[in-house]
């Protein structure tokens, strides 16, 4: 525990010192390099901050944040196509389903610098992974459940995309966190970060299991959407959530009690230390490229006590 808060004080000075003016430049023949998300959420407007930012301290570069017009892989892979063709000289994505994508990730990685971030692509030509160790914040998500839970329970889990390393990694870092307890991970529900399939999906398992005592949203918009469904049907605060990121709706539930706990990651600093860690790989100097290839941000355990401090440091970090 008391290494918990000290890795809180460290993420909450990190995110306060991130707060440094933004100036973006727009002149269309410097180098680019793009970071491409997975789908649609608010999870990453603080991926962009982070771009903004790397942008504002490298102005030689033409920084942006591309968002798939849906999550698939296909439609994934266009876009990083379509960036390649343009000259895009560095590219950072959050894999939709790296089983299925290695051969396209492998394509863009021999046409351009490729690096990955949130959900890794270890078995392509990737250069680096930077992100959450996803094994790690899935144990502290079953460090949420225990603390909530010390009789035991049934959980249900829900995310977006059930073939992404980072949705397979969180749920199989809860398993193992859960082992040797009462509480068992019975199920996991994918919606394709499909909102409204997100809500139906805890509205069909309160139906097919009444018995459920605990729901995890292994995504950013997965606890918001049981959150939501749980108040339509009078179970809010019956039921215990484990949450993840810090969708507002969740910490809102954080605060209020109706949310046990919720993992929150970093992707501003994903955004922004990747774009740096890009540039200069770029420029030659590959000395920010650990021999494993993995750079991993760690991710931390927000409770009802951290909720205010937490809130101002995102205020911060987004200068409002």
């Amino acid at each position: 525990m008391k290494q918990l808060k000290r890795n809180a004080a460290l993420f909450f000075a990190g995110l306060m010192l991130s707060a440094a003016p933004i100036a973006v430049s727009h002149a269309a023949d410097k180098p680019t390099l793009a970071f491409v998300v997975n789908g649609a959420s608010d999870f990453w407007k603080a991926a962009e901050a982070g771009v903004k930012k790397a942008q504002g301290e490298m102005p030689d570069y033409q920084m942006e944040l591309k968002y798939p017009e849906q999550a698939s892989v296909a439609v994934q892979q266009r876009l990083m196509e379509d960036l390649v063709s343009a000259g895009v000289k560095g590219i950072m994505v959050s894999a939709v389903d790296p089983k299925t994508q290695t051969d396209g990730l492998n394509k863009i990685g021999s046409q351009t610098a490729l690096f990955t971030t949130d959900s890794d692509a270890p078995q392509t030509n990737r250069v680096a992974y930077i992100g959450s160790s996803n094994i790690d914040a899935g144990m502290q998500a079953a460090e949420i459940a225990k603390k909530a839970m010390p009789d035991g329970g049934k959980c249900i889990g829900f995310v977006g995309l059930l073939g992404a390393d980072n949705a397979k990694e969180r749920i199989q870092g809860m398993k193992d966190g859960l082992k040797g307890t009462k509480i068992e991970l019975t199920d996991v529900r994918g919606d394709d970060i499909d909102q409204t399939r997100a809500k139906k999906n805890v509205e069909d398992a309160l139906v097919a299991s009444p018995d459920v005592t605990c729901m995890v949203g292994f995504y950013s918009y997965n606890t918001p959407r049981i959150y939501e469904a749980l108040r339509d049907a009078g179970k809010l605060g019956q039921i215990t959530v484990v949450g993840f990121d810090d969708d507002p709706i969740t910490l809102g539930g954080v605060k209020e009690g109706t949310v046990a706990a919720t993992v929150v990651q970093q992707p501003f600093e994903w955004a922004y230390q990747g774009m740096k860690l890009m540039a200069a790989y770029l420029k030659g100097d590959k000395s920010g490229v650990p021999s494993n290839g993995l750079i991993i941000i760690p991710t931390v355990i927000i409770g009802k006590d951290d909720v205010d401090k937490y809130a101002a440091s995102l205020k911060a970090m987004s200068g409002k």
